[in-house]
């Protein structure tokens, strides 16, 4: 399977980044294809310009929207990997989505219907951390929330199945060198499940 991981975060060593590292290399050593996306290093432009909105005259999507469509269109699994900011994912990632997975690569265009979902058969999974402790962003409703408006409203417009969101709680400067190693263990162990459990 070929595995997408896209990941949203301004410093390269960040734990972010380490999570979406640790997941690539857990399904390479599995066999699997790992493709990852670091918006950051990137320098993907998450502005969506006028003419990529579907009700545009001359609507298309600009030439790196297309480039990109093109290297992930064999996606078996979308990966997500990012911080929670004000209990949401970053707006690079958002603007990533709304460019990317729109009209045309998410769901059909107008010419053929419009909104029929074109990625069905297609896995989703995201891994997020967060400083405030797993507890807490449940209590306070923001998993709740996170679940409903952004993975399954996704996966629902663009024909994903959702497999898992995998939130690390407690990740704040200064951790130790044991946590960090066990957190980013267990983001391999979960890659391994999905390997095992959908190739």
């Amino acid at each position: 399977m070929k595995h997408v991981i896209v990941a949203a975060h301004p410093r390269p060593d960040s734990f972010t980044l380490a999570m979406a590292k640790a997941y690539a290399a857990e399904v390479e050593a599995a066999g699997d294809v790992a493709l990852l996306r670091d918006l950051y290093r990137m320098r993907f432009d998450p502005l969506l310009h006028p003419g990529e909105l579907p009700d545009h005259p001359g609507f298309a999507p600009r030439s790196d929207v297309v480039e990109e469509r093109r290297e992930i269109a064999d996606a078996d699994v979308f990966v997500l990997v990012y911080p929670l900011w004000f209990n949401a994912a970053p707006a690079m990632l958002k603007g990533y989505i709304d460019r990317v997975f729109g009209m045309g690569f998410g769901y059909s265009p107008h010419s053929e219907g419009g909104n029929h979902p074109l990625l069905a058969g297609r896995k989703l999974v995201s891994f997020s951390c967060s400083g405030a402790p797993q507890h807490w962003v449940e209590a306070s409703g923001a998993w709740s929330a996170m679940l409903s408006h952004f993975d399954s409203h996704l996966a629902a417009v663009v024909g994903l199945d959702v497999i898992g969101h995998h939130n690390l709680g407690g990740i704040v400067p200064g951790l130790r060198a044991d946590v960090v190693q066990g957190h980013l263990d267990e983001v391999r162990r979960h890659a391994h499940a999905i390997v095992s459990t959908y190739r």
